[in-house]
């Protein structure tokens, strides 16, 4: 069945509301569900964008790579650490130098050290006044700019729900759709999760499924290093038995059947279906999705800088899909809060588990992305961002979720941690806030997510306060923030 949809409860001229005006039945008809995919990503967006916003920064990025760091990363072990503190405070790791003078990490990111100079560093990350320990909660409002409605301070939330606030690659994906036959928002390589509670702030809500990311989750456990390896997409390539030129006739009988029904074409005439229908059919018969997914097309000392792991290998399969014209890309950290090895959650084991698993394939990654993107000449006009959901506690070993730690672990932190941007119209070599002697609160400068939020969307040319409408039809705004013009340029 083919949907022509519009804003809920808006009527056209002639009376028929645009969220029903058309069903056509058979929708077997090659081409239906992803020609509606993209007429719904275009729809409503011209009168979403503000006519009158700008400032620096404003619309130079034309893609953007989200790297979800779920479980929530100690930025004291990493990219924020103290001197002269308590040693309950203090890093188990050494403090090195970076690009920036002055600027340290910690020993866990010597290749990051040498390419932060193309970056701004945001040590001011912070969910004051009111902080949110749950990790599902914290990644719904990260993700989404809103908080979700059941919220405990430790423990598991609802799951995905239609009336959910939008992913931000959704909203974007809406509003800006590619404008090559590419998937406009992919999502890999597992969903973002906290114990039983899966995929919660990673679908399109009260958008509805049409904007929901391409979901490319490789089958194997977090452990599993190899499972980029065995990428399938056999929903974007034709059965054995179906020719390009039998796909093409299909289409061509769709279009015969359509001029057969003179009021159908008018009733539709201004939607300009063949448009959608040709997008459709594009993605499929042109084999460019197919061809970004396979990675066996890079050169193996490419894939070696990246990590031959499932974190190192979704980044560069990010490169690959932004390069074909892929809108949003969210590469989500492939190991769950909650658990252990290399899970950014590190209630306990954090000194052997940051220095020789999540550290390594963390810093591999993320540097190799961001060179490589400049060596393609595509950092430019692709935004790259590299955050998590919270901090980790100042202090080992204590408790402040109600989880248990050990002497080697920290808990959660949302009041103050780190994030990392690059790329189009962001400030390089710059860091922004500065946190407090601990680590615990921004000293200058704080940034809530929300506000990063609006800076991505600012990035893409896209104004932060437009409004879309719920389930309910009730007007919202894309955020409620401000962009961080501190880091623009």
């Amino acid at each position: 069945m083919l949907v022509i949809p519009g804003r809920p409860g808006r009527d056209t001229c002639d009376g028929i509301t645009r969220r029903e005006l058309l069903r056509v039945g058979g929708s077997a008809l090659l081409g239906v569900s992803l020609a509606n995919l993209f007429q719904l990503q275009e729809a409503s967006a011209k009168s979403s964008e503000g006519s009158a916003y700008g400032g620096p920064g404003f619309g130079k990025a034309k893609s953007v790579i989200l790297v979800y760091l779920q479980g929530g990363p100690s930025h004291l072990d990493l990219w924020d650490p103290k001197d002269n503190v308590p040693s309950n405070v203090k890093s188990v790791f050494t403090p090195i130098s970076t690009k920036l003078p002055g600027i340290k990490f910690t020993e866990v990111l010597p290749k990051l050290a040498q390419v932060i100079d193309k970056t701004t560093l945001i040590r001011s990350m912070s969910y004051t006044p009111n902080g949110l320990f749950n990790h599902t909660a914290a990644i719904y409002q990260m993700l989404t700019g809103y908080t979700a409605d059941k919220v405990s301070p430790s423990g598991q939330l609802e799951p995905p729900s239609p009336k959910d606030f939008p992913n931000v690659g959704s909203q974007i994906s809406r509003i800006k759709p590619p404008t090559v036959p590419m998937l406009p928002f992919v999502m890999l390589p597992r969903p973002l999760q906290e114990s039983g509670v899966v995929g919660k702030g990673g679908t399109a809500g009260f958008l509805g499924r049409a904007y929901d990311p391409y979901y490319l989750y490789p089958p194997g456990d977090d452990m599993d290093m190899k499972k980029m390896d065995r990428i399938k997409v056999d929903d974007l390539q034709l059965r054995a038995e179906v020719t390009p030129q039998r796909l093409e006739r299909r289409a061509g009988l769709r279009q015969k059947i359509e001029e057969g029904m003179p009021a159908l074409d008018k009733a539709t005439a201004k939607y300009d279906l063949d448009k959608y229908y040709g997008k459709a059919l594009g993605l499929v018969v042109s084999g460019r999705a197919r061809n970004a997914f396979d990675l066996g097309k890079e050169k193996p000392a490419t894939r070696e800088r990246y990590g031959n792991n499932t974190f190192g290998q979704s980044l560069l399969l990010a490169r690959r899909l932004i390069e074909a014209g892929t809108r949003f890309v969210e590469v989500n950290w492939p190991k769950v809060a909650n658990s252990d090895n290399h899970s950014w959650d590190v209630h306990i084991g954090l000194s052997q588990r940051m220095k020789t698993q999540s550290g390594p394939m963390f810093d591999a990654g993320l540097s190799t992305l961001i060179l490589d993107l400049a060596e393609r000449g595509l950092l430019d006009s692709t935004l790259v961002v590299a955050v998590g959901e919270f901090g980790r506690s100042p202090q080992r070993g204590v408790s402040t979720s109600g989880n248990q730690n050990g002497d080697d672990g920290r808990d959660h932190w949302p009041y103050c941690y780190t994030a990392c941007v690059a790329g189009a119209g962001i400030k390089r070599g710059f860091v922004y806030g500065k946190s407090d002697k601990t680590a615990s609160a921004p000293m200058e400068n704080p940034v809530h997510p929300k506000e990063l939020l609006a800076t991505i969307y600012h990035s893409v040319g896209i104004n932060p306060s437009t409004i879309v409408y719920n389930h309910l039809n009730q007007p919202r705004e894309l955020v409620q923030a401000e962009a961080v013009s501190g880091i623009l340029s």
